[in-house]
């Protein structure tokens, strides 16, 4: 009868936690470095400004603009291009290009992708092709934007005209987002002849915690997840409380107790449990954390983030 009961106790402990499970998935936090130098050293695709278009008073807000965005002080850059905008011959479709490429450029390297898309969408570049100047850079924003609001309908259209137009351009797309999102099975598999991919992804898998192990750890020792991890404080603090309250819930009902013990035991109960999940958590927090160390340093210094693909500045 004892053994039932302990096989019974067992089993319920083995499906409540398996209530608690964590999925396995990485979402890395990874930046990039941009210098003032890089946007200043890119060239302008567009025709410039003639002798009559500069002494017009768009053209002197479009002026004053562009020194902004080149010392990147975006907004004040925005402000100006849209006065620019507002001030420009309503049939000199040219300029007026040029001007709303330039403001979603602007919104873009300030990583304000809601604005990119909400201006992008308003504006004459909805029907730019391959003869806009900056076609390609425009695509390569948009698909940034669009992926941040995750908006796949938009991505999967971006990436077709990529591939239409630019198909280089898409293949570099696809190694950066594969990097920027740890699709690790991805990186494997599509660049198993790139050795500095393969020995990031190599790298990681060796130093990455596994999330089953630590969830597994923590249901039949509160607190060895932790330590599995290297938390050596959580895993103290975990056994310590998880281990009060058992020893508290078995007093109470051993001497009569009933509701104190049963309220006790709802408590251990949330401990228990909220453990074996925060031991899942952990576990994804510290393989992102090591994911990140190994590749940002190589997006920024092989420049793989989708900013470095733009050729065309202000």
């Amino acid at each position: 009868m004892k053994m039932t009961k302990k096989i019974l106790l067992f089993s319920l402990l083995l499906l409540g936690s398996s209530c608690y499970r964590v999925e396995e998935k990485l979402e890395p936090k990874i930046s990039y470095n941009i210098k003032q130098e890089h946007i200043s050293s890119l060239k302008n695709p567009f025709k410039s400004l003639s002798l009559e278009e500069r002494s017009q008073d768009w053209g002197k807000e479009f002026i004053i603009a562009k020194k902004f965005a080149k010392d990147l002080d975006l907004y004040r850059a925005i402000t100006n291009f849209r006065r620019a905008e507002i001030l420009l011959d309503e049939d000199n479709c040219y300029r007026l290009q040029e001007i709303e490429y330039n403001i979603v450029l602007s919104y873009y390297l300030g990583q304000k992708y809601d604005e990119v898309i909400e201006y992008f969408e308003k504006s004459s570049l909805c029907y730019a092709d391959k003869s806009f100047e900056a076609f390609e850079d425009l695509l390569i924003i948009l698909y940034e934007s669009y992926k941040e609001l995750e908006d796949t309908d938009k991505i999967k259209k971006i990436l077709e005209l990529l591939s239409d137009n630019y198909p280089d351009m898409e293949k570099k797309i696809e190694l950066s987002t594969a990097l920027i999102d740890a699709d690790t099975e991805s990186l494997k598999k599509k660049y198993s002849n790139n050795l500095k991919i393969q020995e990031l992804v190599t790298s990681y898998e060796k130093e990455k915690k596994s999330v089953k192990t630590a969830q597994l750890l923590n249901t039949f020792i509160p607190g060895t997840g932790y330590l599995y991890l290297g938390q050596k404080k959580s895993a103290a603090t975990a056994f310590l409380l998880n281990g009060l309250f058992i020893y508290a819930s078995y007093e109470f009902f051993h001497r009569g107790w009933t509701a104190a013990g049963a309220i006790t035991a709802s408590f251990e109960a949330g401990w228990y449990f909220g453990g074996i999940y925060g031991a899942g958590e952990e576990a994804n927090f510290y393989n992102e954390r090591v994911y990140e160390t190994k590749v940002t340093p190589l997006l920024n210094n092989d420049r793989l983030f989708p900013v470095f693909f733009i050729k065309y500045g202000f």
